[in-house]
């Protein structure tokens, strides 16, 4: 199984995909237990000191006035652990809570954070045991980090709550962890506040939506093409020339990948035969300047990601001359932004895909093919209802767009008076991912249908690569109306596991 060494100075995307969706293994690196025990004794030292610090020898957020006397400190670790962990809802999916309680370890391998090596390496092996602490929906404004989901983390690292064990069962987490031969934390001074100030949630969720998102803009780069192919469109407009003068670097790889997708068609360029066309219309001609646009985001959002995994978040942290001090770094306005920049992306990216749709099923704007793309239209629907479900998602999505970071509700007293919201952010980002991939699938089969239905023209051979994997996966082919949510889901499939750039890659070699 891979393993992935967690050291002092981040990790990378790849690391977290890998432990939260492929189960790799953690271990801690020498350099990185080094510096855990050489902040922690920065902390032990203040914390021996009659003067107040924030965090080891004092209340929290809006109590943070209050001196504890060293009899408490421990109480109060556990104590925010408890009350913090007041989350609500639906759980979370097991792969973002891997991911956030891997990105937390990241923060505590940094040695900023003065945690013992000894909790740091509990959090690694309650990972490496396929134990998921119960995380709920709600509960984080994405500022002080996601503090309620991180919380019911550490709730079970003390033993404490609800997990869920390697076999998909639920029960209190002190079992799974004895049963794993696990011993429960004591926390420490510090400790516990170290183990909830975080962007770990939101950023784990970018990270997995980026990489989605990759695949996700490559496979619609394909659809469009094949639409472009179906609709008997001009592919001249995706000539380099033309959009080396907007050089928009995503533009220019979306039209390079289109461009090889049609590569050897038949039935692109008959724009001027029966029914002359001047130009295609915008869905279909301005494809590459939409995906391009899209694609653009997805390269700031990763810098800001790449960013964010290089860093230490917590309050307050352990500076290397010795200084405690309290910071804003938790705030979570830099992957808050992105992660709504992407949910506007994706909607547009799924309402062009929608309305290509829409004309391949549109006897008047289609070019000679049959109403709905039916066998016999009126007996039959053909995929009518495919596009009112493809108007749904696209409609969901719009709303999706709309973003989350920029509202902010005041909490903690005053203290915490602007907030960034970037959980709710991640969270309907997820759901617009998953959308988007079902549009780009009712396009793909559609396109797939009205390419097959073009008697007399050879398509692409990539083109015709898809159709035959399409076919292979169970997605079928033109015909009298039957079961239809069997195919689309089939097609999702397809795309979801990313087999429409598997399907054309050897044909065009690798998509950009």
């Amino acid at each position: 199984m891979h393993t992935v060494v967690v050291g002092t100075s981040g990790v990378t995307a790849s690391d977290v995909l890998a432990v939260a969706r492929d189960g790799a293994r953690i271990e801690l690196s020498d350099e990185a237990v080094a510096a855990l025990a050489a902040a922690r004794e920065i902390v032990d030292a203040l914390a021996a000191k009659p003067e107040p610090v924030y965090g080891v020898s004092t209340g929290f957020g809006a109590l943070a006035t209050r001196h504890i006397s060293p009899e408490l400190r421990a109480q109060l670790q556990r104590n925010i652990v408890r009350s913090h962990a007041a989350g609500m809802g639906p759980r979370v999916e097991r792969e973002v809570v891997r991911a956030l309680m891997f990105l937390r370890l990241k923060t505590v391998c940094s040695g900023h954070t003065g945690v013992r090596p000894e909790v740091a390496q509990t959090m690694a092996d309650i990972l490496n045991a396929g134990i998921t602490p119960v995380v709920h929906e709600y509960g984080s404004l994405g500022c002080s980090g996601d503090l309620a989901p991180l919380s019911h983390c550490a709730l079970t690292l003390m033993g404490e709550g609800d997990a869920e064990g390697p076999d998909g069962v639920v029960g209190p987490a002190g079992e799974l962890l004895a049963e794993a031969g696990i011993t429960p934390v004591e926390l420490r001074e510090k400790e516990g506040l170290a183990l909830l100030n975080g962007t770990d949630g939101m950023l784990g969720m970018l990270v997995m939506a980026l990489a989605d998102l990759e695949t996700l803009y490559k496979s619609a780069d394909v659809t469009a093409a094949l639409s472009m192919e179906a609709l008997l469109g001009t592919d001249k407009v995706l000539a380099p020339e033309l959009h080396a003068i907007r050089p928009h670097p995503g533009q220019g790889a979306s039209a390079a990948n289109m461009l090889a997708v049609l590569k050897g068609s038949e039935l692109t360029g008959h724009h001027q035969d029966d029914a002359p066309r001047v130009q295609d219309a915008y869905s279909v001609r301005c494809a590459p300047q939409v995906a391009g646009a899209g694609r653009d985001t997805l390269a700031h959002a990763r810098t800001v990601a790449e960013r964010e995994l290089a860093s230490a978040v917590d309050n307050p942290v352990v500076l290397p001359d010795g200084r405690v001090e309290s910071n804003g770094n938790f705030h979570g306005a830099p992957v808050a932004y992105v992660l709504d920049f992407l949910a506007i992306a994706a909607a547009d990216l799924g309402s062009i895909a929608e309305r290509r749709t829409d004309r391949l099923l549109d006897k008047n704007r289609s070019h000679g093919l049959p109403p709905f793309l039916a066998d016999d239209a009126g007996v039959d629907s053909g995929l009518m209802i495919a596009q009112y479900t493809q108007a749904a998602l696209v409609s969901e999505m719009k709303r999706l767009a709309v973003p989350a970071s920029a509202d902010s509700i005041p909490s903690s007293a005053m203290q915490e008076d602007h907030v960034s919201m970037g959980w709710s952010a991640a969270r309907k980002l997820r759901t617009a991912v998953d959308n988007l991939t079902r549009i780009v699938a009712i396009e793909l089969y559609a396109a797939t249908r009205a390419i097959e239905l073009r008697e007399g023209l050879t398509p692409a051979p990539a083109s015709r690569a898809v159709i035959d994997a399409v076919r292979a996966a169970g997605v079928q082919g033109p015909g009298p109306d039957r079961f239809l949510a069997p195919d689309l889901e089939a097609a999702d499939t397809f795309v979801r596991g990313g087999h429409v750039v598997a399907a054309v890659e050897p044909v065009t070699g690798p998509l950009l």
